[in-house]
């Protein structure tokens, strides 16, 4: 099994201005020996860690880990798609196998910044050298979203974190009726990860969750969706072995291989990693 989204960083209040007070469980800093014994436990065998902070020094921060923790399989980056010189720093980069595709946080900009033509160009960019895109939004952006993959045929999206629905409020009929359009596009995949973010921290129920995953299995299928666990976000909710056992009681109806499509062949395939042989 492999989890295809967490986070590496050593906390800075400016750098990671974005983890708030009230975000006190994950004030500090988190490294790839954190996830060993649980990793063990529960017979995952390898990550993919996302990037967390909007800079190219981020990539040189992941790949160092890379070097020094097997459980690294791939890395999503950052990279300025905007940027003049964006291929120079695209060839400089596919240099370095472990990085597989790359992420911007689409969350905090506005339709301008998603549907900018310099933008979308920049994504065009990715498929010469076979790179990922990890697609970062909330629940009302998706429209903007659908938009962005529409303008980009051929390139591999993946949409983090189920594209965020109001877990808390179960408002999710405009949610799902975006995750139908936006699932009907064959290059884009879906990460089950997060949702307990989205969730009241420390009262949702499992119903909740399990009404999200029926819509995101009914419109990507079981061969376009990756488990992934958002660690160490999901740590603002519950521990790590709580999502992952929530996601494995969902997938207690699923056949063996649409098991193993979930736990490793999607991920796997999606962002090539290496030494896995497909189940």
């Amino acid at each position: 099994m492999i989890d295809t989204h967490v986070h590496f960083w050593n906390f800075d209040p400016i750098k990671d201005d974005w983890i708030t007070e009230d975000m006190n469980a994950i004030r500090k800093d988190f490294s790839p020996k954190n996830l060993i014994r649980t990793y063990s436990e529960l017979q995952i065998t390898g990550c993919v860690a996302v990037q967390a902070n909007q800079s190219e020094q981020e990539n040189n921060f992941l790949l160092t880990l890379a070097d020094q923790n097997e459980i690294i399989k791939g890395i999503v980056g950052w990279v300025d798609l905007k940027h003049k010189n964006l291929d120079e720093r695209l060839k400089y980069w596919s240099s370095y196998k472990k990085i597989k595709g790359w992420r911007h946080v689409l969350q905090a900009e506005n339709a301008d910044f998603i549907l900018n033509k310099d933008f979308i160009n920049g994504i065009k960019s990715l498929k010469k050298y076979n790179y990922t895109y990890d697609l970062l939004c909330y629940h009302d952006q998706l429209p903007h979203i659908i938009k962005l993959v529409d303008s980009v045929p051929n390139q591999a999206f993946v949409l983090d974190h189920c594209g965020k629905p109001d877990v808390k409020k179960q408002d999710l009929k405009t949610w799902a009726a975006n995750i139908k359009t936006l699932a009907q596009n064959p290059n884009v995949f879906c990460k089950l990860s997060a949702l307990l973010v989205e969730a009241d921290w420390h009262n949702w129920k499992e119903i909740e969750i399990f009404n999200c995953f029926d819509v995101i299995f009914e419109h990507f299928g079981t061969d376009r969706v990756m488990y992934g666990s958002d660690w160490p976000v999901v740590l603002l909710s519950r521990p790590y072995v709580d999502w992952f056992n929530l996601v494995n009681k969902y997938a207690s109806k699923f056949s063996i291989q649409e098991k193993n499509n979930l736990f490793l062949n999607t991920g796997s395939k999606f962002y090539n990693l290496e030494n896995y042989d497909l189940l």
